[in-house]
């Protein structure tokens, strides 16, 4: 077994001019490069989903607001979310373990590219299955990225602000979300109201991430630490199953599957239950018409989508002291068992539809927040030659599973189910972090330790 130790080769010949969390000037170079391409990519991931009403019924040729299209869109929006995450899972795997081969910085620019430009070709999709194939190309990047990111900043940032780094991290993925909400506002509501062609206004901009590109190509390097090690070998995905790195492997990947399922799941409904209380809620009162009713739900959406993700950033801050005093394997153990807790808590008691629409606050900090530490645990369990392939293999596998939520969604709220199908079966979610807490014994506990060769 390679040793476990702290080895710094972040700053050797740069020279310090300031510091903040002690961390110099490149050092935080490298920080924003990586939190600004992972923040664009959950911003380029949910362009679609803002679009759909309007851009799915105009590439199969439906009437918009009809019922007909209604009813396509929620399909369609469940199987290309469904079909994102596969190829997500597969870009993962694939540019981690091309960036253990050609180094961090370089993965990081393509993958940028790759999804920056993948986003931008779905403005110009002729039918249905041009978004597809576009919105594939755009996953695999949108997935590469954050093994190459991740690891990046491990082997960069100072050992002892190795978690503060990587919780940071993480909040770049709620960011993107709502710089996605007001891109799209600003685009189809401001600016171009056309709902039958705003929608391809809002994928150009999908190219945002490309200048960020070029940032990192001009600015950041390859870390010493992978130059050091470069040409010792590649890195083979059947290592990670090896007698040496399996334990790891399962360790990274119970937890990694858990958390997939649990935040996809509870994500995917948010329109089904937010927009069903609304309407329970428009029931007690007075003088609104469908039109005011269909606002509300709009309304509710957003204010749900906005405690998930307010919940979700303070979770991901709270990892910091949680990881450092209490270890990884204590801060999964709250973590998860909160998350039963407030998904149980929020579909299970009888409560009014107001005050259980804010409980996605609560869920949110458990189920998003627990996201906040893979950024700095997965990295920890690999080597330098085999980090980015480990980590991204292990984080992005569980979205092969995780896949199905959104395609269950889109299928059961074509069919008209109501609200409260939606909740009972959010509430059987509440089971999946109590079998990760059955999975605690194989994690392995890395605090104060990074593996190196």
């Amino acid at each position: 077994m390679q040793e476990m130790a702290d080895v710094n080769f972040a700053t050797a010949a740069r020279p310090r001019r300031w510091t903040l969390l002690s961390m110099n000037s490149y050092q935080w170079t490298v920080f924003i490069a990586a939190w600004l391409g992972w923040g664009f990519d959950i911003f380029d991931a949910l362009l679609f989903n803002y679009v759909a009403p309007s851009c799915v019924p105009v590439l199969l040729n439906l009437p918009l607001g009809s019922p007909e299209a209604k009813s396509a869109t929620l399909w369609w929006t469940g199987l290309l979310s469904s079909m994102l995450l596969i190829g997500w899972a597969i870009g993962g795997v694939v540019f981690g373990k091309v960036a253990d081969r050609i180094g961090r910085t370089r993965t990081l620019l393509i993958t940028m590219l790759m999804y920056s430009i993948g986003t931008a070709l779905c403005a110009f999709a002729p039918n249905i299955w041009g978004l597809m194939i576009c919105r594939m190309i755009s996953s695999l990047g949108i997935g590469g990225e954050w093994a190459a990111g991740a690891s990046m900043v491990a082997e960069v940032v100072p050992e002892k602000r190795r978690v503060e780094a990587g919780a940071l991290l993480s909040t770049a993925s709620p960011m993107g979300l709502l710089l996605a909400t007001v891109v799209t506002y600003q685009i189809t509501r401001v600016y171009f109201r056309e709902p039958s062609t705003s929608w391809r206004y809002v994928f150009l901009f999908g190219l945002f991430p490309a200048a960020i590109a070029f940032v990192v190509r001009v600015f950041v390097k390859e870390p010493e630490r992978w130059k050091q090690l470069d040409g010792m070998g590649k890195p083979r995905i059947r290592e990670l199953f090896s007698d040496r790195y399996l334990r790891f492997t399962i360790s990274g990947l119970s937890m990694a599957v858990i958390a997939l399922i649990t935040w996809w799941s509870c994500n995917a409904f948010i329109p089904l239950v937010a927009k069903g209380l609304a309407q329970h809620a428009a029931l007690q009162m007075q003088n609104l018409d469908a039109v005011a009713i269909e606002e509300l739900g709009h309304e509710w959406i957003r204010t749900a989508t906005t405690c998930f993700n307010l919940g979700g950033v303070t979770g991901a801050l709270l990892t910091i002291p949680a990881a450092k005093l209490l270890g990884r394997k204590k801060m999964f153990l709250i973590y998860l068992a909160f998350s039963a807790v407030a998904i149980t808590i929020a579909f299970g008691l009888n409560m009014d539809p107001h005050t259980r629409l804010f409980m996605y606050l609560p869920i949110g900090l458990s189920t998003q927040g627990m996201f906040g530490c893979f950024t700095f645990y997965l990295p920890e369990l690999y080597p330098t030659r085999l980090r980015a392939t480990g980590a991204g293999f292990t984080f992005n596998m569980g979205r092969v599973i995780a896949a199905g939520g959104p395609f269950l969604v889109g299928g059961i709220a074509a069919s008209g189910a109501t609200v409260e199908t939606s909740m009972y079966v959010l509430l059987w979610v509440a089971a999946v972090p109590l079998v990760g807490i059955l999975l605690l014994p194989l994690v392995i506990e890395t605090r104060n330790t990074l593996m190196v060769d």
